[in-house]
């Protein structure tokens, strides 16, 4: 199977301060892959430099076969990619339609295409009834379904997503989740940073673990797991085999 998102010796450097360090991905297309890491380990600035908003300080990137360093194969790479990016990068005073209509023509969508997907997804996604009201006066859920619809609406061959289901409530979770399976199910990529490992757990098929900017584990989840929780497993590989009960002096019940 070809790889979807391919990495060698990836690093991102803050000053003197190496957020990613010699990252080594291997996504297989059709996969749906989970990212996970603690706060801080590099998840994010991961995705920005494999979807081209962050410049690598060192190594090399392909996604969906194309060298991310050739300005030309990078720009077709991102015809084929969508993005829920860590702060959804909405404009707030435009309308759930009018995003969707400008999200199209950057992709270069027939208008009449983009009315059609945009109908069907605002619909879906419980946002066709919120015509004439401006993201800016969306809730933070309301937000992220927005932005998985213009993630969507290019019929993307690979998604990125990271926290896409942060502060969001039961019902719209189980809306993405289902979006997500059935993107999935027809042959694309889901690339997802989450730190609900329930969801993790449900949805995907492959994990790479990431801790102080440097790959510790990547496989299947069932090898991940070792008919382990993930959670558990999680927490021995990102460098905390035993995780003490937090005790505070000032609560404790006096004997």
């Amino acid at each position: 199977m070809s790889l979807a998102i391919e990495t060698h010796r990836l690093a991102r450097d803050f000053g003197d301060f190496r957020a990613v360090d010699g990252l080594d991905l291997r996504v297989e297309g059709g996969t749906f892959y989970g990212f996970l890491g603690p706060n801080g380990a590099g998840k994010s600035t991961t995705i920005k430099m494999l979807t081209g908003l962050l410049a690598p300080s060192a190594g090399s990137v392909r996604v969906l076969g194309r060298d991310m360093s050739d300005h030309v194969q990078a720009l077709d790479a991102r015809r084929h990619i969508g993005v829920i990016a860590e702060n959804l990068s909405l404009f707030d005073n435009l309308t759930a339609r009018e995003y969707l209509t400008f999200v199209g023509r950057m992709h270069l969508m027939p208008r009449a295409t983009v009315r059609a997907r945009a109908d069907e997804l605002l619909d879906l996604l419980g946002l066709a009834d919120e015509g004439t009201k401006l993201s800016l006066e969306y809730s933070h859920g309301m937000k992220k379904k927005l932005a998985l619809a213009a993630a969507l609406l290019p019929n993307p061959d690979l998604l990125f997503l990271d926290e896409p289901f942060e502060g969001v409530d039961a019902i719209t979770s189980r809306v993405i989740r289902d979006l997500l399976a059935g993107f999935v199910a027809r042959g694309s990529t889901v690339f997802l940073t989450s730190h609900v490992l329930e969801i993790v757990e449900r949805l995907c098929t492959h994990v790479g673990i990431i801790a102080g900017g440097r790959l510790v584990e990547q496989a299947s989840l069932e090898l991940i797991r070792q008919g382990d929780t993930l959670e558990n497993r999680f927490i021995q590989l990102a460098g905390a085999d035993a995780v003490a009960a937090p005790k505070l002096a000032w609560l404790e019940v006096a004997q």
